[in-house]
């Protein structure tokens, strides 16, 4: 399905970013995530002497790979309105209703709305690429939606 281009207020033109655009920056997220894991969260587990098994999601290395993971996409969407993955393709978050994206929006577009999104076998980020803004079930939840930058 081709995106749809959209005016707006605050913006000279919407390109709304599809399904397979948002896919390859959330890969690319996903390294860099595995990146500070590598870099921070197992070395300062090695060094406090704490177990680096997770056999159980309640683990403490589980537990905080969750908490960068987490971490990472709220505080990076909330300062710059896109991760590291989403600058690369030059995609960006932005609210539905042109308004700045506040802390409620974020924690809730990255918290509940992925976790509702996840646990419904990934349906929720399928929707993505049938729906008329390309936003996926967080997205809705939150309203929030993904553009591409460079129509800003």
């Amino acid at each position: 399905m081709q995106s749809e281009t959209v005016v707006s207020p605050n913006y000279s033109a919407i390109h709304y970013a599809g399904f397979w655009m948002r896919f390859w920056a959330y890969l690319l997220d996903l390294v860099v995530i595995a990146s500070i894991n590598g870099i921070v969260v197992y070395p300062l587990f090695h060094f406090m002497d704490l177990p680096l098994e997770k056999n159980h999601m309640f683990a403490p290395l589980s537990i905080a790979t969750a908490a960068t993971f987490y971490l990472y996409f709220i505080v990076m969407t909330k300062i710059f309105n896109q991760t590291i993955g989403k600058m690369v393709f030059g995609l960006k978050v932005i609210d539905v209703n042109d308004k700045p994206l506040t802390w409620s929006t974020v924690l809730f577009r990255e918290l509940i709305g992925k976790f509702i999104s996840k646990t419904i076998l990934f349906i929720g980020f399928l929707v993505v690429a049938f729906s008329t803004k390309k936003q996926g079930i967080h997205d809705m939840i939150a309203d929030t939606t993904v553009i591409h930058e460079r129509t800003c």
